[in-house]
């Protein structure tokens, strides 16, 4: 399935899940991508919008391959193949610190006024633009887990079946809309994958309400 961007792509995920139209969902984006995702999925099921931040570990030399991600919180997820990277528990530890960085960074710009919306006793549905090896998305669903959500769902449109077997651990329903198994990366399945830029998110989040 090749989806013809991301507002596209978002319209099909809220139609699966349509049953939560009226339910006051909570829906938080994976920045950047996600968040002109998140903005059409509450415009066509209702809710509110938020982000979750979290970050990849970058591999040693690799900076686009990730070996596991943190959470606001400051909680660590390795990949099982971390070791095999290079990555020692210095080079991890100082990755780490620099990646809680920029989150801080990042909270102070999304939401510079108010604490992020609480997830607890609602429908939270996470999403992103597409999963590799889902080190982003456990880290968030884990962050979330502990703010106990009446329903924890994640939700995108493409993945890999190995990463959905990994997710599905973490989440209450997994909606997931193509998992091909020829999967090398996410913009593949886009013929439209343009960066977003923090100034699109800012933007959003005003626009949603959250100045």
């Amino acid at each position: 399935m090749i989806f013809a961007d991301r507002v596209a792509a978002a319209g099909q995920l809220a139609e699966a899940l349509s049953e939560y139209r009226g339910r006051n969902p909570l829906i938080l984006a994976i920045p950047r991508g996600a968040v002109p995702m998140a903005k059409v999925m509450v415009d066509m099921l209702g809710g509110e919008i938020d982000v979750v931040l979290v970050r990849k570990l970058r591999a040693p030399g690799n900076p686009e391959f990730a070996i596991g991600s943190v959470d606001e919180s400051g909680w660590v997820y390795l990949a099982d193949y971390t070791a095999t990277t290079g990555a020692d528990e210095t080079y991890i530890r100082n990755e780490v610190v620099a990646q809680l960085e920029t989150i801080r960074r990042h909270r102070i710009q999304y939401t510079p006024v108010r604490p992020p919306l609480d997830p607890a006793g609602r429908v939270v549905i996470v999403i992103d633009d597409g999963l590799a090896t889902g080190s982003t998305m456990i880290a968030a669903l884990h962050a979330l887990r502990a703010k106990q959500p009446a329903e924890l769902i994640c939700a995108v449109p493409v993945a890999p079946p190995d990463t959905l077997k990994k997710i599905r651990g973490n989440a209450d329903r997994v909606v997931c809309l193509s998992a091909p198994v020829n999967f090398q990366a996410v913009g593949q399945f886009y013929l439209d994958f343009p960066q977003v830029t923090d100034e699109e998110v800012i933007a959003i989040l005003a626009v949603a309400g959250h100045p």
